[in-house]
């Protein structure tokens, strides 16, 4: 596992419940599932803003954030990083269900 992933998953968790003062963690918790979700919405369209501008750079700060929020929204969920980690490992076991997929999302 990635520790510099692990050790933000670790710091997140740890201030879901120190209520720090001026720690937007905290502000993220205390505003609940809502904020939370928003922010990874606006991330994620951020990202894909810089990816589509060719813009490395931005593009990297852009993914940073998304994976704080996602973070965030992991432990505000309850999901560990190890069962994140477990799926992608599964999946990185799959070969050949490109077919599959496609028709299984006919919808998005």
């Amino acid at each position: 596992m990635n520790d510099t992933l692990k050790n933000l998953y670790e710091t997140v968790l740890s201030r879901r419940d120190s209520h720090t003062e001026g720690s937007y963690t905290c502000y993220l918790f205390e505003q609940g599932l809502d904020k939370i979700l928003k922010k990874c919405g606006e991330e994620c369209s951020e990202v894909i803003i810089a990816a589509k501008n060719g813009e490395n750079h931005e593009t990297v700060m852009e993914i940073s954030d998304l994976l704080y929020h996602l973070m965030v929204l992991m432990v505000q969920s309850g999901i560990t990083l190890e069962e994140v980690e477990a799926e992608l490992d599964k999946r990185s076991n799959k070969t050949g269900n490109l077919k599959k997929f496609h028709s299984v999302d006919k919808n998005s």
